[in-house]
């Protein structure tokens, strides 16, 4: 039983909690990011180039089967284009995300202290000192 408890307190602690919302947001937010180049970032660049991004490909060996079908192996380099577009916007958002997080924790952390409460000592020799002057 001392297992089941142990994996217990693991999997319920904020931080797993934290990593498992973060994962399936990212998890959605990647397809966001997908449906963004795939459907305006690559016909906008294949605009300029008369034709869709990701049917961007190199024919590397042209081969016939047993069937005496011709088979074709092609380098789909515009499929890797698009998922580098992909990676490049996703990085660049994760990288603004993390910026504001840690400019958040500096404002946090350079919020001065409040100044400590005067000793019983300090306090008594402050009032001796005002009574002189008053003298």
């Amino acid at each position: 039983m001392g297992m089941l408890k142990e994996f217990k307190e693991f999997a319920f602690k904020g931080n797993l909690i934290d990593i498992a919302v973060g994962f399936v947001m990212g998890a959605a937010f990647k397809e966001v990011v997908t449906a963004f180049t795939g459907g305006i970032v690559a016909p906008l660049i294949g605009m300029l180039f008369n034709t869709d991004m990701r049917d961007w490909k190199l024919l590397l060996k042209e081969t016939t089967g047993p069937d005496g079908k011709v088979k074709q192996i092609w380098l789909e380099y515009g499929t890797f284009l698009t998922a580098l577009v992909d990676f490049l916007i996703i990085a660049f958002v994760m990288f603004l995300f993390v910026k504001a997080v840690n400019n958040m924790k500096k404002k946090e952390e350079e919020a001065p202290a409040a100044p400590p409460e005067p000793s019983a000592e300090e306090k008594l020799l402050t009032e001796i000192r005002d009574l002189l002057k008053n003298k």
